[in-house]
């Protein structure tokens, strides 16, 4: 067999998606210490400094010396963009593929992952300020989800996969089609789902009850650990609640309970809901996603790693088997 035969001739890229609070974090690792592996965080949110509870980023502690990429990169009042990801996050998998490791995108966020594993091509579309000001003041006058429902009128694929809070996202959609004709789910859709890589894509799934209970549980155990406080030292160094990284779930329900716009009750059960809300979002977007081979998380973890390896061995012609006791 030539050489040839033997590599892949494309880089190889593995991916572990499913939604918030499902159980990628603790499979990663295992995943990455066994596959020699560098993760690079796949969630729109963890890029930013001094939002770690709100967005459940892994501490450098639990990280097992595994190395973790595109996490604290930039601060709170940068409006960080799915371009920018897609740059960045190329860049590392050139540079871990070329010192002999395995990139591992490990996240949430299904467009910013699509981007990379496809290798997307933003069209420049300009903007229009006077435009985006309009939105902003519609938003202010009717409501957020007054605002959604505009998008929802002429591209209701993008209206379901974005929260009613994530209005720099909602705008700049209505921006794109008023400055193009063309929606922003119409671009996406004409994207060439050819991957530069050699992919393999796992998604982790569990019964909707069960999840459900788990982003509760989740919600409760954040604000057990100081979700408050790290809301009030974000505002307190100058981040605006009108910033997007202030727009993440949690962020904007206990900004507005600090500004006594919200019972602590109130935000807590608005977050609850919208986490289960931005959940199921989440997972229609995978399922719109083809090459995806889905685990049931529920299941036996170890069960489930060892057939993740059976998979990932298939996908890439490796030679490797999982055993319970192994070291790596």
């Amino acid at each position: 067999m030539s050489a040839e035969q033997n590599y892949p001739t494309k880089p190889r890229l593995l991916v572990l998606i499913g939604p918030t609070a499902v159980g990628k974090t603790r499979m990663s690792l295992d995943l990455a210490r066994a596959l020699n592996a560098e993760i690079i965080s796949g969630d729109s949110m963890q890029v930013y400094r001094g939002m770690d509870i709100g967005t459940a980023k892994i501490k450098p502690e639990e990280r097992e010396g595994i190395p973790h990429h595109l996490i604290d990169i930039c601060g709170p009042e940068h409006p960080f963009s799915v371009a920018e990801f897609q740059e960045r996050c190329t860049g590392l998998i050139t540079d871990i593929s070329s010192r002999g490791k395995l990139p591992f995108i490990v996240g949430g966020t299904g467009l910013y992952v699509e981007s990379v594993a496809y290798g997307y091509e933003f069209a420049e579309s300009g903007s229009d300020e006077a435009f985006r000001e309009e939105q902003l003041h519609y938003a202010v006058k009717h409501g957020a989800e007054a605002l959604l429902d505009k998008l929802r009128a002429i591209d209701p694929a993008s209206a379901e996969r974005l929260h009613p809070n994530d209005q720099r996202r909602i705008i700049r959609a209505l921006e794109i089609h008023h400055l193009t004709g063309m929606t922003l789910s119409e671009q996406l859709a004409g994207q060439k789902k050819i991957s530069p890589y050699e992919l393999c894509i796992i998604g982790l799934t569990m019964d909707r009850a069960v999840l459900y209970e788990r982003i509760n549980q989740r919600v409760d155990d954040m604000l057990a650990a100081g979700l408050v406080g790290e809301v009030k030292q974000l505002l307190s160094q100058g981040v605006k609640p009108g910033d997007i990284s202030m727009q993440g779930l949690g962020y904007k329900e206990i900004a507005l309970f600090l500004q006594q716009q919200l019972s602590l009750e109130e935000a807590v059960t608005l977050i609850k809901r919208d986490t289960r809300r931005f959940a199921k979002r989440q997972l229609s977007w995978f399922r719109h996603m083809s090459d995806i081979t889905w685990i049931d998380a529920s299941e036996n973890f170890q069960n489930n790693l060892q057939a993740i390896y059976a998979i990932i061995a298939g996908k890439f012609r490796m030679d490797l088997e999982y055993t319970s006791n192994q070291s790596f």
